[in-house]
């Protein structure tokens, strides 16, 4: 499977995270900041950027969530989304041409 499609199904998750944490709990931040991280993934995958960038930003997100997890000590979103971040990472890069 081409990596790209690793980084499309982690952005849809992303999104819908984000979307999920507006309606059920009101939260504009969670919307903003799904969209937020979710561009410059579409912007590797749309201006046909390298699996490394990718990895760069999937790398970025990792050590936020994570950060965040540590910080709360909750599971969703923080724990959840950092280890969404490192699988799809290893996926992309496994699945790429490197």
């Amino acid at each position: 499977m081409n990596w790209h499609v690793w980084i499309w199904v982690y952005l849809a998750l992303l999104l819908v995270g984000g979307l999920i944490g507006f309606i059920k709990a009101g939260s504009k931040a969670s919307l903003i900041a799904s969209v937020l991280f979710g561009v410059p993934l579409v912007l590797t995958l749309v201006f046909k950027g390298s699996v490394w960038m990718a990895l760069g930003f999937l790398a970025a997100h990792a050590v936020y969530f994570g950060m965040r997890f540590a910080r709360t000590k909750k599971f969703m979103p923080g724990g959840l989304l950092t280890i969404a971040s490192i699988l799809a990472g290893l996926a992309a890069l496994f699945s790429s041409k490197v």
